[in-house]
Order: C-alpha cells, then sequence, then structure tokens
C-alpha cells in the first residue's frame, strides 16, 4: 500500500514538473487575475491585426537580475511571444543585454532607455547594480520607446500603444474649447503627455468658425468667463452630428487666503441643465478629504501644521465603467454634486461618489479651516461628482457627454507655478477623452496590471479575535492532532493486547 502511494505521489509529481516546463518552454500560462493580466484584449488583436507593414520591437534587459524585477522580464517576453502569434509574423523581437558592452549599452541609452539603479544582495550584502528595463518599437523608419517597463504595470497597454502610435497615420483630433478662460493645453501638462500618445489636440475657438468636422472629442475644462449663446449653439451642433463632449466645470471655487467660497457662473450650467445635468453651486464636504497648511501660534513661536479640510473630498468610491476601472483615489479641489433630472431619451451613468460619511454646503460661504469636524457634519453619503450621459443631448443623434463637477482636478498651472497632480486625477480626464474618442477599447488597458490592494478597516473586537485565533489556532491544532495520533496508538496497543490474549 504505501509503495502504491509512493509511485503514484511520484507521477504526479512528475506530471506537474513536466507541465511546467513546457509550458514555460512553449509560453503555455492560464489566467486566473481578475483582470485577466495575462489573456490579450480584444483591442490589442485588432491592432496586430491590422498591422500593414513588420515591427521590430528590441528588448534592453538586464540580466541576473533580483526574482522580483526577473519575473517583469519573464512577463515581457512572453508577452511578446503572443504578439508574435497573434500578429502572424508582423512582430519581431529580441532580447539584448546591455551590460554584455560598453556598445551595447551606449546602444541602449541612444534609443531612449536610461538605466535603473536597483539593491541587490550578495554575500549577505546589499549593493547597488544599473539594471535596464526597455524597450524600443521600430516600423520603417517611425520609432517608439518604453523607456521603462515598470514591475506590476500596465505592459500590454504600454506596448499596443506605442505599436498604435507608430502604425496608425492619422491621430484622432482632440479639441480644447478656448476664449472663455479655459487653461490652455500647455497648463495641463500630464494630461497632455497621455493624450499625445494616441491623439493630436487642437485649440478651439467659436469666435467666428464652427467646431471643425476633424474634432472627435470636444473638451471644456474650467471655464471662468461667461459663454456666449450661440458658442453653446456651435457646441450643439457639433452633439448633433454626433460628437463628443467633456466637461469639467467649476460651479464654485474657494479663496484659502480669505477663507472665503463663493459660486462660479459661466452660462455653461444653464446649458448642461437643459440637457437633464444640474451641476450645483454647492461644496461637497467629505470626512475622507486632504489637507492644508495651517500657520499656528503657541507662545512666542509660530508653527506650521498639516490640518484636514473636507473641502478637498478624497474620492476612492467608483462605479464599474471603463472610465473609472483601476482608478484608486482622485483628489478633487472644491467639487460640487452633479445631478440628473433628464428624460427618457437619455441615459446617466453615475461615476464617482463621495464617501459614506458626506455633505454639501452651499455658496457662497465662509471657511473655518480651524473647525473641529464631527460625524454630524456629514448627513449624506454617497454624493455623484462625476457622471456620464448618453442618448439625444442635440438633434436627433445620438452622442455622449461626461460631466465632472471639477474643473481644476487636471490643470498643473503655468510654467514655473505648475504643480505635480494626483496621477488619478489625470486619469480620469484623459480616461473620459479615451471613452469618448476611441472605440479600440484601449482605454480598458491603461490601468491592466497590479492594483493596490488596501487592508479592510476592523473593529478593535475583530482584530483581537484575529490576533489572538493566529496565535492559538495552531496550537490548538498540534495538540488537536497529538491527542487524536496518542488515542489511534492506544487503540491499536488494546488491539494487539486482545489478539494476544486470545491466542493464549
Amino acid at each position: 500500500m504505501k509503495q502504491k502511494l509512493l509511485i503514484t505521489t511520484i507521477l504526479v509529481v512528475g506530471i506537474v514538473l513536466v507541465i511546467n516546463f513546457l509550458s514555460n518552454e512553449l509560453h503555455l500560462r492560464l489566467d486566473f487575475t481578475d483582470d485577466k493580466q495575462y489573456t490579450l484584449s480584444k483591442a490589442t488583436i485588432d491592432i496586430l491585426k491590422g498591422l500593414e507593414e513588420p515591427v521590430t520591437v528590441k528588448a534592453y534587459f538586464s540580466q541576473d537580475l533580483p526574482a522580483n524585477i526577473g519575473k517583469t522580464k519573464q512577463d515581457f517576453q512572453d508577452l511578446l511571444v503572443e504578439y508574435a502569434n497573434r500578429s502572424g509574423g508582423m512582430i519581431a523581437y529580441e532580447f539584448i543585454n546591455p551590460n554584455e558592452s560598453e556598445s551595447t549599452e551606449q546602444q541602449a541609452t541612444q534609443n531612449g532607455i536610461q538605466p535603473v539603479m536597483i539593491n541587490v544582495r550578495e554575500k549577505d550584502q546589499m549593493k547597488q547594480q544599473k539594471a535596464f528595463l526597455g524597450a524600443s518599437i521600430s516600423l520603417g523608419d517611425k520609432r517608439d520607446v518604453i523607456p521603462f517597463v515598470q514591475p506590476g504595470a500596465a505592459m500590454e497597454y504600454a506596448l499596443s500603444t506605442a505599436i498604435k502610435k507608430i502604425s496608425v497615420a492619422n491621430k484622432p483630433l482632440i479639441g480644447f474649447l478656448q476664449g472663455h478662460g479655459e487653461p490652455p493645453i500647455a497648463d495641463m501638462m500630464q494630461a497632455s503627455e497621455q493624450l499625445h500618445v494616441l491623439y493630436e489636440t487642437q485649440d478651439v475657438r467659436l469666435d467666428s468658425l464652427d467646431i471643425p468636422a476633424t474634432v472627435k472629442t470636444l473638451a471644456i475644462i474650467r471655464p471662468t468667463d461667461s459663454i456666449p449663446a450661440f458658442h453653446l449653439q456651435k457646441i450643439d451642433a457639433f452633439l448633433a452630428r454626433g460628437g463628443r463632449v467633456l466637461v469639467a466645470i467649476n460651479r464654485v471655487d474657494g479663496n484659502l487666503q480669505q477663507s472665503y467660497g463663493m459660486p462660479v457662473s459661466t452660462g455653461l450650467e444653464n446649458w448642461l441643465a437643459q440637457k437633464g445635468i444640474t451641476v450645483q453651486d454647492a461644496f461637497v464636504v467629505d470626512a475622507k478629504c486632504g489637507s492644508v497648511t495651517v500657520q499656528q501660534q503657541q507662545g512666542f513661536f509660530s508653527f506650521q501644521s498639516q490640518m484636514s479640510f473636507p473641502y478637498l473630498p478624497a474620492v476612492s468610491r467608483f462605479a464599474n465603467h471603463p472610465i473609472t476601472k483601476g482608478l484608486e483615489t482622485v483628489l478633487f479641489e472644491f467639487v460640487s454634486p452633479v445631478t440628473f433630472t433628464g428624460d427618457t431619451s437619455k441615459r446617466f451613468t453615475p461615476l464617482a461618489f463621495s464617501s459614506e460619511q458626506s455633505g454639501s454646503q452651499k455658496a457662497p460661504l465662509q471657511f473655518d479651516i480651524q473647525k473641529q469636524w464631527t460625524e454630524a457634519d456629514f448627513p449624506q453619503s454617497g454624493l455623484v461628482v462625476a457622471g456620464v450621459v448618453e442618448g439625444k443631448l442635440a438633434g436627433n443623434n445620438n452622442s455622449k457627454m461626461v460631466v465632472i463637477g471639477d474643473g481644476d482636478l487636471a490643470v498643473n498651472g503655468p510654467g514655473q507655478q505648475a504643480r505635480r497632480l494626483q496621477p488619478d486625477n489625470v486619469n480620469l480626464v484623459v480616461n473620459s477623452i479615451d471613452w469618448l474618442s476611441d472605440d479600440t477599447g484601449l482605454i480598458d488597458l491603461r490601468t491592466k496590471g497590479v492594483t493596490t490592494r488596501p487592508i479592510r478597516q476592523l473593529e478593535d473586537t475583530t482584530k483581537t479575535l484575529l490576533k489572538y485565533g493566529n496565535f492559538l489556532l495552531p496550537i490548538l491544532l498540534v495538540i488537536g492532532y497529538g491527542l487524536v495520533r496518542m488515542q489511534r496508538n492506544r487503540m491499536t496497543r488494546f488491539k494487539r493486547m486482545s489478539e494476544n490474549y486470545e491466542e493464549r
């Protein structure tokens, strides 16, 4: 019996090892990840099938990398194998170790791939090692680069967009409305960098011309001056022919120096109301929020401290929608509630919500920065701050529009005054434009990768139970197993003693 069990065990282990070896050599794998991280999307397959000329990928990866980083190289190689197979031979690739010689290292840097320093343990000591993790993608005389393949990042999105960028002759055109105090595209540096991968951008002024027919999507970002009625009529004409619109609007604004919050009116809010979308002239306040720096005085000393400021909601509740897929936290600056009162010819989908402890305060109002907020100050839950409306927005053709109740969330600012924004602030705006403009489905790949899995907050009693459970359960299992073994051995002895007694 024991020999049969041993043979069975050896056979099972051998079969598993052979399957694992063959799958590694042939790059076969089963994908059990939540977002199908290791399965090519339809968007990528469509791009690969549409290639008319061969694409060459030169992957510059150092060898002898630590296991966690070396896995990135293996994943990237597996991805390239699938690209090559699905493209019918239109994707060719090679892996180059830049650390082999000065010439290959120089070749990597000339192609736009810079080394990074990583920590490596060698002989019980930590040292830094120069490593390359990037790729150069070329098609004819066109070239693009992935300067750094971030471990755990969305590799498929980076590779597919690079291929599309060099293989598509005419990029879709995104128009940015100007002439009413809107920030120029140069003041949205982070958003502009991401958009220029797949799109061309153009200023749109409506004083004398209509919105050009070549514009796929019109972005209306934070107007501060009144928008004339005939300009809004031109936007209606754009929607009537199936155009798409992104609106990021400020209905309120705050001045922290004067501790004052005021309503903002440009006429855009009335135009939205005609389509059943109300952006209230109120501030959303949220217990989950950002902070501001406050100057405090204690005796003869003054010092700065950070204080939570509920007028800066940190939104982490999102709908299951391509625009918000993969987003974790968007930090809004004076955001307003967005509600829908339209008819059945339109469909409204909320995208982002305030937390379970939130509320709204109508402008104008005076800020009390040092106020001690309590639960009573947050009587509401899940206020909508961004949404999508689809349907007959103007004329008889169906169209789409994304409305965000904060116009500043993706604005870096001019020149030297530019600030670095939270990545998901930019992702929300860029994802919105992607969803409105790109019908290929690449938007689903932007956040395809490893996402943060925050630890859920637990009650103190639950924490105590888990703490002592983790400590006592293994001990109890060992004791229980020992008691079972002891009882079984005791029964075996009794049985043997009985047999011996009967023989006598």
